[in-house]
């Protein structure tokens, strides 16, 4: 472990950001070089006279960036700096102002008729005669009406839900955030796929949740792992996204299902359940939450299904955490915003809802044809209705390498080590084929990339 103690001086701003930059430009000069061993959270607390919660939420900033990773019982590592480098969708891309720079990081499928549903809408909101309560405080469960749309949501999703155990949140995010810190206490040991969304992993450092990586196979997570884990020590729950899984895009069949609910029940294992691309499926697979209600948190988004400024996400909980999680929402932003829930909850109701979706799993079944002829030949797991891929890279590439190769030809993707719960992740990239561009951009940036698979690392690495 590295007796690294950051310099804050030329910093500004709150303790844990100014660790978190410091960190940065370090890593940046070479001073913490890939593989490092941090301090532990207490002791670089007591180095620099700040809390420890401080540490812990710069720790956090710094793996939201991609800087770090940390794993269960053996502390926090540096990660290399092209990898770091292309961590986060849509920050630093450097060439991404750029017209011709085509940007495959952001994961949400399609664009359909958004802009003009919403412009409707909002027309609509302003003529509400109740808009003066739509303005105030409200309930942090959610009012009455969203609950409502979001039990006939669920219903949609193979679940059958009674409004009083659903929740409204501010997007899928925020519903995570909740469920964890409503079920989970400091310590507490929660099982997620070797390769998860970078979005939990923050959430677990925030929590100071231990997080716990299971294997998967092209199948998705293999309960016989969980089961082993169980024996070795307790598990409080395990986050998993069995549907068009990110970023893998493996659907996990429903007998497999059906092995992970048992083992999760023998075991007394909370389930949470992330389920923000089903939509995409022609034929919806049972969730887990339909096999063990008593244990499941499922949660959905209208982020994915709808579009990504509509932050209202929905959580379906067991009766006796419904109160937890309501006052885990309060905690945090009081009550989902009203404005937007309430049009989320006319689109479920007048179909809107459905035929965005529709249009979408249109969309993302022409991307994907497009895909597969213009990869053919390279490596990859998908699915004709996943809004991305996972693109398995030939020797010699490495995934930091080929990032930065593909951002110098003007395409923004990227590497496993995003979404790496393990320290070394596989040779693999994701590019996100219903990225808010065009359907002809995203086939010129998968046509750059069917070239540079093509040639070799070397070419390009000496390009300054």
């Amino acid at each position: 472990m590295t007796n690294w103690i950051p310099d804050l001086s030329r910093h500004k701003g709150p303790r844990y950001r100014a660790i978190a930059e410091a960190l940065a430009l370090d890593v940046q000069d070479g001073r913490l070089t890939a593989g490092t061993r941090l301090p532990t959270h207490r002791d670089l607390a007591w180095k620099l006279h700040v809390t420890i919660g401080t540490v812990s939420r710069a720790y956090a900033e710094a793996e939201r960036r991609g800087l770090i990773i940390g794993e269960v019982g053996r502390g926090t590592y540096v990660r290399s700096v092209a990898g770091a480098a292309a961590m986060m969708p849509g920050e630093n891309l450097g060439t991404a102002a750029d017209p011709e720079f085509i940007d495959l990081t952001i994961n949400r499928p399609g664009t359909a008729g958004e802009s003009a549903a919403m412009a409707e809408a909002l027309q609509r909101l302003a003529a509400q005669p109740d808009l003066a309560a739509l303005l105030d405080y409200q309930a942090p469960a959610g009012r009455l009406e969203d609950r409502t749309a979001g039990a006939a949501l669920l219903e949609s999703c193979g679940l059958s839900a009674e409004p009083d155990q659903v929740i409204a949140t501010a997007g899928g995010q925020h519903a995570m955030a909740c469920i964890i810190g409503a079920l989970m206490q400091p310590g507490d040991t929660q099982a997620v796929e070797a390769l998860t969304y970078p979005g939990l992993r923050v959430l677990a450092s925030l929590s100071h949740v231990r997080l716990l990586p299971l294997p998967i196979d092209e199948q998705g997570l293999v309960p016989e792992a969980l089961e082993a884990a169980c024996r070795a020590a307790p598990v409080r729950a395990l986050y998993t996204m069995p549907t068009l899984h990110n970023p893998t895009a493996v659907t996990m069949p429903e007998v497999r299902r059906q092995a992970l609910v048992e083992v999760a029940c023998r075991y007394d294992v909370a389930l949470i359940e992330d389920d923000v691309y089903g939509f995409l499926l022609d034929t919806r697979l049972p969730p887990l939450a339909y096999y063990a209600p008593e244990r499941s948190f499922y949660m959905t988004s209208a982020s994915k299904s709808l579009m990504p400024a509509l932050r209202v996400g929905y959580v379906h909980t067991p009766k006796a955490m419904v109160e937890a999680i309501a006052a885990a929402v309060r905690a945090t932003v009081y009550s989902a915003p009203p404005l937007m829930a309430r049009i989320a909850a006319w689109w479920i109701a007048d179909g809107t809802a459905s035929r965005l979706a529709e249009e979408k799993r249109a969309e993302m079944r022409r991307r994907n044809r497009a895909a597969r002829r213009i990869l053919a030949g390279a490596e990859f797991t998908g699915d004709d209705a996943a809004p991305h891929l996972w693109l398995m890279l030939p020797e010699p590439w490495r995934a930091d390498d080929f990032v930065a190769a593909a951002r110098r030809r003007g395409v923004g993707i990227i590497p496993a080590a995003a979404f790496a719960v393990i320290r070394q992740p596989p040779e693999a990239v994701r590019i996100c084929l219903g990225a808010q561009t065009t359907a002809e951009r995203v086939e010129r940036a998968l046509s750059r990339l069917a070239e540079l698979l093509q040639s070799t690392p070397e070419r390009y690495l000496s390009v300054v």
